[in-house]
């Protein structure tokens, strides 16, 4: 009878062990997952508080060039169809970029054709304004092109510390072990906001010296 009894105190013991440990498996695990988790949550707001600065910098852009234009008006009378290209490529840009969410990623290539577009029609417009000396000698004109150029300084800055932080973000959601958190809670890749072509990479430099 004792010895029984002692046979069956041992399994218990034996068993008591086994659940401790399973126990303290659980939290272990437990621990790392909320950890990975609120890290993966820190790397996504720091990409969208990076994100935040290029959408303060777009619109100083959008909200210069109708001053711009609107100065230009007087002096480029022939080139009518360039100054409203800019205009509606603007406002496509604008548009595009009000109540944009970085995590959507429609939205963000929406964003980046509207900006590429832009860029395009900015370069025009420039390369135009080149031929009216009384333009570039303009002082308002030579304002807002100085406003301009520091801002599109600002926008190629604020592009960057953001493709920085999402491909940060991007890496942590794809390497082992995070990414079994990033799957379970769909942690989607951040879009990089990338320039569509060598021309987009060069900031549109104003000289009306």
């Amino acid at each position: 009878m004792n010895e029984s009894l002692s046979q069956y105190l041992a399994f218990l013991d034996g068993g008591t062990m086994a659940l401790l440990a399973f126990g303290a498996l659980v939290v272990v695990f437990l621990l790392w997952a909320i950890g990975a988790y609120n890290g993966l949550i820190k790397l996504r707001n720091m990409y969208r508080n990076a994100f935040a600065q290029i959408d303060v910098q777009l619109k100083r852009r959008h909200d210069l060039i109708p001053n711009l234009v609107e100065t230009a008006k007087s002096f480029m009378k022939h080139e009518r169809e360039t100054l409203e290209a800019v205009i509606q490529a603007r406002n496509a840009a604008a548009s595009a970029r009000d109540g944009l969410n970085p995590d959507d990623a429609a939205q963000m290539q929406g964003l980046m054709a509207a900006e590429a577009g832009l860029g395009s029609m900015m370069g025009k417009f420039f390369a135009l304004a080149e031929a009216y000396p009384d333009l570039k000698a303009n002082q308002n004109m030579m304002q807002v092109s100085e406003e301009l150029t520091t801002t599109e300084n600002k926008v190629s800055f604020s592009r960057q510390a953001y493709n920085d932080a999402a491909t940060l973000y991007n890496t942590k959601i794809e390497v082992v072990p995070s990414n079994i958190i990033a799957g379970m809670f769909n942690f989607k890749a951040a879009v990089l906001f990338e320039v569509s072509s060598e021309a987009e990479r060069e900031v549109v430099k104003v000289s009306f010296d």
